[in-house]
């Protein structure tokens, strides 16, 4: 028995030193790509394309797949690439993530690569930025991929390199993003045994992992509550039915419901009106006002309860008003939450403490945004994780959020995404090979 234990031990501590001079390897393949990498992000951000548009992006990202000699897929789910890397050796397949479209932002930050890129908008000219951080995604997904790929003969198993379009949500009236992607079948053939993707974060310092295990980032539902009144010049209201001062109430009155419905011991919820827009002159009374908004939410049942409050207010405040209120949510997408499984996430753990340094992986609080990576996650295990890409020494209060003009990332921290995303790669095949 004595023997058995010391043999054992022994192919344990010879898997686990194989395993460090792999994650040794990884490490000095990426900080030898780190200037190619940074060269990717930039042409990226300086050439930004909005969802569903991303056919220069998708391009080059299938030309640099080809030249790995990776399978490539392209116009999956409208402009989306998908790369499929078999090893050398039999095992599991692992599918790695990064969203490719840029936001309709106007850059504001001085840079010799910053976007002029303008296009139209919702009817309006508006600039497109890489304002979450997406062009960062691709360029490490890029080199995860000539990581991988030069390991080739020794993967125990599958990679699928999946480059998704429309993530911030398809144009009207098209479909896109990861749902999409998930029923035109990304998931399948060869079948996807766990999905592995990672957000770069503003506010979080270089050098830096933040994860969380189960609800990591909001459902999102967004809306629209159209209220109907009726028209009148602006000296005499008397005359009116005002959706104006009706949708004024119905605001105030939607703020309620986080702070008098939800429990936000248990889980935290937001409802925010982002647009409204009524009337064309400062003299008129309009007929009609219409908002838009957005809820988020980490249960089902809270989800429930939004809705329905969000429906009940508004639709009785506009009649005490003599209004009609439409209340349509969803209006036009829904995500659901971004949920780690907490199995996998747990397994891998180690594998991100490794690989930053176990002082450099921290738990965070739920996020009350939202990832259209949750509808992978769905379908198969997944772990999503966030990079820190603010300035060392940097102020998280301060430092500019997504989706601002003045976003910004510094480019030291990416090697440390592709170091990750493949030592979660190997050591999930190691740990499938040596079951």
């Amino acid at each position: 028995m004595k023997r058995v234990l010391i043999a054992a031990l022994a192919l344990v501590s010879f898997a686990a030193s194989a395993q460090t001079t792999t994650n040794a390897l990884v490490s000095k393949k990426a900080d030898a790509l780190e200037q190619k990498l940074i060269a990717w992000r930039r042409d990226f951000h300086e050439h930004p394309e909005l969802g569903n548009r991303e056919v220069r992006t998708s391009g080059i990202i299938a030309k640099h797949l080809q030249t790995l000699g990776i399978e490539v897929q392209t116009g999956v789910a409208k402009t989306g690439v998908v790369g499929i890397l078999k090893g050398g050796k039999p095992g599991p397949v692992v599918a790695l993530r990064a969203d490719m479209d840029g936001l309709p932002v106007t850059e504001r930050v001085n840079l010799p690569f910053a976007s002029k890129v303008k296009t139209t908008y919702n009817d309006q000219e508006v600039g497109v930025m890489h304002a979450c951080g997406h062009d960062s995604h691709m360029a490490i997904l890029m080199a995860v991929a000539e990581v991988l790929s030069s390991m080739k003969k020794d993967l125990h198993g599958t990679v699928k390199f999946i480059f998704q379009p429309a993530e911030e949500g398809a144009p009207a009236g098209e479909k896109g993003g990861a749902e999409e992607m998930v029923k035109q079948g990304v998931l399948d053939n060869p079948k996807v045994d766990v999905i592995f993707g990672l957000h770069i974060n503003s506010q979080t310092e270089v050098g830096k992992i933040v994860y969380r295990p189960g609800g990591t980032m909001a459902g999102v539902s967004d809306l629209q509550i159209t209220v109907k009144g009726r028209s009148a010049h602006g000296a005499y209201p008397w005359s009116s039915v005002d959706p104006v001062v009706v949708s004024a109430q119905i605001i105030t009155g939607l703020q309620t419901i986080v702070s008098r419905n939800v429990n936000v011991t248990e889980n935290p919820a937001v409802v925010t009106i982002g647009a409204i827009k009524g009337g064309t002159r400062f003299n008129i009374i309009p007929e009609n006002v219409v908002m838009q908004g957005t809820v988020r939410y980490f249960t089902e049942a809270d989800q429930k309860l939004i809705s329905e409050n969000v429906k009940r207010i508004a639709i009785k405040t506009a009649e005490a008003y003599g209004a009609i209120a439409e209340v349509q949510i969803p209006y036009s997408n829904q995500y659901p939450l971004t949920f780690n499984d907490v199995t996998l996430t747990e397994k891998m753990l180690p594998t991100l403490q490794a690989t930053a340094g176990k002082a450099n992986v921290l738990l965070r609080p739920p996020v009350t945004g939202a990832e259209d990576f949750s509808f992978f996650q769905q379908k198969v295990p997944g772990l999503f994780f966030f990079l820190g890409g603010m300035p060392k020494g940097g102020n998280a209060i301060t430092a500019p959020s997504h989706h601002t003009p003045d976003f910004y990332l510094d480019e030291s921290g990416f090697t440390l995404g592709v170091k990750a995303l493949c030592n979660l790669t190997l050591d999930y095949m190691a740990s499938g090979k040596n079951k």
